[in-house]
């Protein structure tokens, strides 16, 4: 009986502690968390916006991503001050960038009024593109890395580059030149929409899952 309590006891003591992968974190990494969380903002803000159709949420949404922009910069500065990196940082990094310059710019662009099936099927792809970026810099990143550890350029252009069509959709709204009154029209072809304007999202996908080097500054 007092054998069978010990082994309780000691299953017990090697059960994890709350929030112990909390505690494994690095500065960096809070900052990396920051940009999941302006990321999920800015989704939060379209779905009120659709609900509402008060343009200042398209603006917060595109702000919100603006953000996420500026805490991806700083975990990587953070991460070189301290000189702390590990394997899970650059986990969290990618995705929150796929919330943030993935998933965010297509339900803005979504919301704005590219909600044709073709539109819908371009979006997809986009977010499909950057997915396969991420995964490609993860496990290339140490290929590419020179004798500093330091990675000299990108293959493909950097998801974050997402957030030029995230601006564009902010100067959309500012004109009103949303939903029926989107840049370009609409196209119909078998019955189904394409706005010509969703084109530029295809072209940023396209560029993140080519060869060509972009120089990392």
């Amino acid at each position: 009986m007092k054998q069978a309590q010990k082994k309780v006891s000691a299953g017990t003591h090697s059960l994890p502690k709350p929030f112990s992968m909390i505690r494994e974190f690095q500065l960096a990494d809070w900052f990396t968390l920051a940009n999941a969380v302006s990321g999920t903002g800015a989704l939060f803000s379209m779905l009120t916006y659709l609900q509402t159709h008060d343009v200042k949420h398209v603006y917060f949404a595109c702000g919100m991503v603006l953000a996420a922009l500026v805490f991806d910069v700083l975990d990587g500065r953070v991460a070189r001050w301290r000189q702390k990196s590990s394997g899970l940082g650059r986990e969290l990094d990618s995705l929150a960038d796929i919330i943030s310059f993935g998933v965010a710019p297509a339900v803005i662009a979504y919301g704005c009024g590219m909600q044709g099936l073709y539109d819908r099927i371009v979006l997809t792809f986009f977010v499909a593109c950057g997915v396969s970026r991420l995964a490609r810099y993860n496990v290339t990143a140490d290929a590419l890395s020179a004798e500093d550890g330091k990675v000299k350029y990108f293959e493909g252009s950097p998801i974050p580059t997402s957030l030029l069509l995230v601006m564009m959709m902010f100067l959309a709204a500012s004109q009103g030149a949303l939903q029926e009154s989107l840049w370009f029209g609409k196209i119909m072809f078998a019955g189904f929409t394409l706005h010509p304007l969703v084109l530029l999202f295809a072209l940023s996908g396209s560029l993140m899952i080519s060869r060509i080097r972009f120089p990392k500054f």
